[in-house]
C-alpha cells in the first residue's frame, strides 16, 4: 500500500474521518520513479517519493520489482512473471537497443472511496528508448487505448491522462537529472485485473478499449467527491460532440437509459450516465453545447431536480412533498389529495395517490425539471425535455 496519505476528510453523514486517497496517476508517476531509478542505478527506491501537481510529496511502497539487464535476471524476482512484463507487451527484439528492463508496480489506496481501482496493482515497465525520444508512452495489460476522437488524447494514444503524462514526464526528467540519464525512455503503465474493471467503468462507452484509463488532475482521491465520475461525464459529451450527435440523453440509471434508448434509438456514445450528477451534466452542456438533450430518470430523482436540486443523491438532497403538494394543488388537486401528497412516504407513493385521483404528478415533476435544466443551460443553444419513469421502467411523465 501507499505510505503517507494525504490528510482525512470528514463523512458528512457519521462525522467519522475519511481517508484521503491516490490517484491511479500518482501511482503510475510513483512505479515509473522506481523501475527508472533502478534502471540506472540497479536499485530500487522502497518507499518512492513523487512531487504531486500541487507540490506535495507522497512516498509508496512497492508492491512489486523486477530489474533485468545484461548480465542477467535479478535474483529477487523473475521478471516474466511481473505484470506487463512478457513479449505481448513489446518487450522484444523489436526496439533494437539493448536488454535493461526494470518494472516496478505500487498497490493502488483509494483511501475510503469507493473506487473501483482500489488495491489494484498499478505498474511501470521503463526501458531505454533512442536518443531524443523522451518519454514514449505505451499500454501495457490492463491500459487502454483511445479509439474515439472528443477524449484529451490522439486516437490509438495510450489512455494515460495528460496530467498523470505530465508527472510522468516530471518524474523521469528529475531521476534523469539525479543519476546522469538521458530521459529517453519507453514507459509501459500496467494494471493487474485492469481489463476487468474497466467494464465496471465508462470506458468501453467513450471507446477507450482494453482496460483503464490513467487519471487524476491533482493526484489525490478525495473520498466521496466522485470526481471520476463528473471527469466521465465531460468526456461522454466531449464524444458525442465529436461524433456529431446532435441529440444526447443523460439517464440517471440503466433503466432509465433503456427507456430512452428505446425512444429515441440514440447509439451507445450519445447515452450519458448521469447518475445523481445532474448539475455536472447541464454545466458542461451549457460550455460544450448538444443541441438537444433527453433528461430520463426515476420520479423521486426527477422530483428533486425539479425543485432545483442538482445533487440527486439521496444523502445530499430529499424530495420536498411540500413542494410536490403545492404542485398538485396548482394542478387542480383538491384539498385531501393535497394533504395525502404532502404525507406521502416516497415519490412513488405521491404518484400512485395521484394517478388513482387522475392528476399527471409525472408530468408536472417533468416540467419542473426542465424549468430546473433550463435555467443552468441558460444562454446556450440546448433545447430540453424530460421523461419521467417509475421503478418498472414505464414512463409516468414528460414534456414535449
Amino acid at each position: 500500500m501507499s505510505g503517507r496519505h494525504a490528510g482525512p476528510v470528514t463523512s458528512s453523514r457519521t462525522s467519522t474521518p475519511l481517508r484521503y486517497g491516490w490517484t491511479t496517476g500518482a501511482c503510475a508517476t510513483a512505479a515509473t520513479t522506481a523501475a527508472y531509478t533502478a534502471l540506472l542505478t540497479g536499485s530500487f527506491p522502497d518507499p518512492v517519493e513523487i512531487v504531486l501537481p500541487k507540490g506535495q510529496r507522497p512516498a509508496f511502497a512497492l508492491a512489486r520489482e523486477a530489474l533485468k539487464d545484461r548480465v542477467g535476471l535479478d535474483d529477487r524476482e523473475a521478471l516474466d512473471d511481473r505484470v506487463g512484463l512478457d513479449n505481448r507487451v513489446g518487450l522484444d527484439n523489436r526496439v533494437g537497443l539493448d536488454d535493461r528492463v526494470a518494472f516496478a508496480g505500487v498497490v493502488k489506496d483509494a483511501g475510503d472511496d469507493p473506487d473501483v481501482t482500489h488495491g489494484a496493482l498499478v505498474g511501470a515497465t521503463v526501458r531505454p528508448a533512442p536518443a531524443g525520444a523522451g518519454v514514449v508512452f505505451r499500454a501495457g495489460p490492463g491500459v487502454g487505448t483511445v479509439t474515439k476522437p472528443g477524449l484529451p488524447l490522439p486516437v490509438g494514444e495510450p489512455a494515460i491522462n495528460p496530467v498523470p503524462r505530465e508527472m510522468i514526464r516530471g518524474a523521469v526528467a528529475e531521476v534523469a537529472g539525479r543519476y546522469g540519464g538521458t530521459g529517453d525512455v519507453f514507459v509501459e503503465i500496467s494494471v493487474e485485473r485492469g481489463e476487468e474493471l474497466a467494464r465496471r467503468t465508462w470506458n468501453p462507452r467513450l471507446g477507450i478499449l482494453g482496460g483503464l484509463s490513467i487519471l487524476g488532475t491533482t493526484g489525490i482521491v478525495v473520498p466521496y467527491s466522485c470526481s471520476a465520475w463528473i471527469d466521465s461525464i465531460r468526456r461522454g459529451i466531449d464524444v458525442a460532440r465529436a461524433a456529431g450527435h446532435r441529440h444526447v440523453a443523460a439517464c440517471t440509471g440503466s433503466t432509465s437509459e433503456r427507456v430512452a434508448t428505446e425512444l429515441y434509438g440514440l447509439p451507445d456514445d450519445a447515452l450519458l450516465d448521469m447518475g445523481d450528477f445532474a448539475g455536472a451534466v447541464l454545466k458542461y452542456l451549457r460550455r460544450h453545447p448538444v443541441p438537444r438533450l433527453t433528461v430520463a430518470g426515476g420520479i423521486g430523482k426527477l422530483a428533486k431536480l425539479a425543485n432545483g436540486h442538482l445533487d440527486l443523491h439521496s444523502g445530499r438532497s430529499q424530495v420536498d412533498f411540500q413542494a410536490l403538494g403545492e404542485l398538485v394543488a396548482g394542478a387542480g388537486g383538491d384539498a385531501a389529495l393535497v394533504a395525502g401528497v404532502r404525507g406521502a412516504n416516497t415519490a412513488l407513493d405521491a404518484l400512485r395517490q395521484c394517478q388513482a385521483a387522475g392528476l399527471p404528478l409525472g408530468d408536472l415533476v417533468a416540467a419542473g425539471a426542465r424549468n430546473t435544466a433550463l435555467e443552468v443551460l441558460r444562454g446556450s443553444e440546448v433545447t430540453v425535455d424530460v421523461v419521467v419513469i417509475d421503478r418498472a421502467g414505464t414512463i409516468v411523465g414528460r414534456t414535449t
